[in-house]
């Protein structure tokens, strides 16, 4: 039996859209919101494969406000990585995961360390909803609760903007690429959570301020 509940957060001149929705099977849902994963899903902080999502009804939305979207102030480094990927050297550094009433805020940093041009065509993105060239394929995993968290959208599909950055294909040696994404927040008794980046691998018990 599937449940889903369709959640929209206020927040000054912008709104939000949040499903949380169950999963049938251990199947993986999309979309901007929290997912209950499979045990085995939760064990492993593995994505699922694609699944069939109920769409909720929809909702009428106020434009964005950039004020209230603008990207996040890089804070200090919590958690950080050296990785190779598509042949360049890379550093990533989480500088925050901050709660704002029924939000939370990822911001982090990729720096090119490398003398290699990192081409990163859309593989950080969510291409199925056509949020290619952002950071929407990045999530957070609750392992203790077996849930995931995508990336919050505003908008339908097809003409939808997650909340997050875009990005150029190439990052250069040398060049610092700050980024960020906005979800729904885990209940508060969880002080740490896992966060899942396409290509950049899964950072765990990154605490939660």
């Amino acid at each position: 039996m599937r449940r889903k509940i369709a959640l929209a957060v206020a927040v000054p001149g912008l709104v939000v859209t949040l499903t949380a929705c169950g999963v049938l099977n251990g199947q993986q849902l999309g979309g901007g919101g929290q997912e209950r994963q499979s045990g085995q899903a939760a064990q492993t902080a593995a994505s699922g494969a694609p699944a069939e999502k109920e769409q909720a009804p929809p909702e009428k939305q106020a434009p964005p406000d950039p004020a209230a979207s603008a990207p996040p102030q890089q804070g200090e480094v919590i958690a950080t990585r050296d990785i190779k990927a598509g042949g360049a050297e890379l550093k990533v550094d989480v500088t925050g995961l901050r709660r704002q009433g029924r939000l939370i805020t990822l911001s982090w940093t990729v720096t090119n360390t490398g003398d290699t041009k990192w081409n990163m065509t859309s593989n950080m993105g969510d291409t199925a909803a056509y949020l290619g060239l952002t950071v929407a394929g990045v999530s957070l995993v609750d392992p203790a609760n077996a849930k995931r968290y995508r990336v919050a959208r505003t908008g339908e599909k097809g003409t939808a903007k997650c909340v997050c950055s875009e990005y150029d294909v190439s990052t250069e040696p040398g060049e610092v690429l700050p980024l960020y994404a906005t979800y729904a927040a885990p209940p508060p008794d969880v002080q740490k959570i896992n966060v899942e980046f396409p290509i950049l691998g899964v950072f765990t018990d990154v605490p939660i301020s």
